[in-house]
């Protein structure tokens, strides 16, 4: 789960490290209220959406003057901000965080992110703060520190040291680097973050460290331990059709494919998307209907699928275990008699294929073979690909 700059920072806050002073506004008039308030007399309009590259899309804009954060504001309330991360469609800007300028005098990248190859929390930092890590990362790697901080021992102050000779930092940032690295860890272990990245993390001109960006992401498995931080969530900045599966227990993630795909184990659905690749087509989602899916959740993940207008086919591939086939049958029959599929007035058809193998099986095709449903059966995981391919191409 992501959350916007202004809540990161607001948690940032409560861990003790220091951020400029703002607040969110959700409109022109609030904004100015709020840069009035500032100290400083440039004020900064920052766009909120779950996505970087926000300054090169223009949605970080520099007031000299008051008068003009209300210009701003109104521009960007309500426009849809284009980055590299939000793909073509966009996002649309409907809040915004009113900062206080600041004396930059240099800037840094610093980010803690789960590093499972190494079963550790990765460190990250380079001078290059305000650049994106990854082109720093391809044009001048030796610009970039790395280490490995054990989860077991946490981090330690030597560490901090060491990163801190190798990014050239003035003695008189020492102490509050080393403060601001031990917060910034707590936050991310007792938080169950996956990714704390602060771009850029500035030294001022009076040689004060404050994290001018905030980016983190959480684990979602860890949210019951933190209910404050689930609070955070917005579900305006989420696909609706993943917001609507997390209701139903459904493990759903909306790809750019025509090819929807239901499947039980996240294993199977990796290799099912794979597969449908290599017989030539792409596939329009991840769903997982879990080890313990019912006649409901069928119903309600072949809706899912449905309701995406870019789903040209239906691929359901399951491998019955806890999850009997006959109920995997009777949920997308039931599914298909209430939204009356590929009847007048009824939901949109589109080729559907099955491939049931496991527990109950064979029940489970004579149930199919005997519905009115229209649907072709499958023998096996490369059958099934074939054949939903072949009868999306066959039907466009």
């Amino acid at each position: 789960m992501n959350i916007h700059e202004y809540q990161a920072k607001a948690l940032f806050a409560q861990y003790q490290i220091p951020v400029p002073n703002g607040k969110v506004a959700f409109s022109p008039e609030e904004a100015k209220s709020v840069a009035d308030t500032l100290d400083s007399k440039i004020a900064v309009v920052k766009a909120q959406i779950h996505a970087g590259g926000r300054g090169k899309a223009g949605g970080v804009k520099l007031a000299k003057e008051r008068a003009d954060v209300s210009v701003f504001a109104k521009d960007l309330l309500g426009k849809t901000l284009v980055t590299h991360q939000t793909g073509p469609e966009g996002r649309e800007v409907k809040k915004l965080l009113i900062e206080e300028g600041l004396d930059i005098a240099r800037e840094l990248y610093l980010c803690l992110v789960v590093d499972r190859a190494a079963g550790a929390i990765g460190l990250i930092a380079s001078t290059e703060g305000g650049m994106e890590i990854e082109e720093v990362s391809e044009k001048h790697p030796e610009k970039i520190v790395r280490l490995s901080i054990d989860p077991v021992l946490g981090y330690q102050d030597y560490q901090g040291r060491s990163v801190a000779f190798k990014l050239n930092l003035p003695k008189e940032v020492l102490g509050a680097w080393n403060t601001l690295l031990k917060n910034l860890y707590r936050l991310f272990v007792e938080k169950g973050a996956m990714q704390v990245e602060i771009n850029p993390l500035i030294i001022t001109g009076q040689n004060k460290l404050v994290a001018l960006d905030a980016k983190v992401g959480f684990d979602d498995n860890a949210l019951f331990r933190n209910q404050d931080v689930h609070a955070l969530r917005d579900l305006d900045e989420e696909e609706p059709l993943e917001t609507k599966a997390t209701q139903f227990g459904l493990n759903y993630v909306k790809l750019d494919g025509s090819i929807g795909c239901m499947v039980n184990g996240a294993g199977l659905a990796m290799a099912t998307m794979d597969v449908i690749k290599l017989a030539g087509g792409a596939p329009a989602n991840f769903l997982d209907v879990g080890g313990g899916a019912s006649k409901e959740t069928v119903k309600e993940a072949f809706q899912i699928l449905l309701a995406d207008p870019n789903v040209k086919g239906i691929f359901i591939n399951i491998f019955g275990g806890i999850v009997r086939c006959e109920r995997i049958a009777h949920g997308v029959m039931d599914a298909a008699k209430e939204i009356q599929f590929g009847l007048p007035g009824g939901a949109r058809a589109v080729p559907l294929v099955i491939r049931l193998e496991g527990t109950n099986a064979k029940e489970a095709k004579v149930l199919l073979a005997d519905s009115s449903i229209k649907l072709t059966v499958a023998e096996s995981l490369w059958d099934g690909a074939q054949k939903v391919v072949a009868e999306v191409n066959a039907s466009r």
